[in-house]
């Protein structure tokens, strides 16, 4: 499986937090249980205070399968998925 970080931000206006079911939704659809249905494991996640940013980082056999877990957060914003390493496999590789 491969690392990556993924970042979705979105704006004050489409905020998700704002509307309790939408909320609810996104806290089941971020489960650990539903997003192995996807083929990601999710490894931790947070929101950046006041930033309207959300950010994951997580595992892959393919980021199509990212892609796929993400689509619910694109009707409010954007997503970036960007590849991603251990702290402990860069300096084993000497070098980021």
């Amino acid at each position: 499986m491969s690392l990556y970080y993924v970042k979705h931000e979105h704006s004050a206006e489409t905020c998700p937090a704002k509307d309790p079911q939408m909320g609810a939704m996104l806290l089941t659809h971020i489960s650990p249980m539903n997003a192995r249905k996807f083929g990601v494991n999710i490894h931790g996640d947070a929101v950046l205070d006041g930033k309207h940013t959300f950010v994951l980082i997580v595992d892959s056999d393919n980021p199509a399968n990212i892609e796929n877990f993400m689509q619910p957060f694109k009707m409010a914003g954007s997503v970036e998925i960007i590849p991603a390493s251990t702290c402990e496999t860069v300096v084993e590789r000497s070098g980021c």
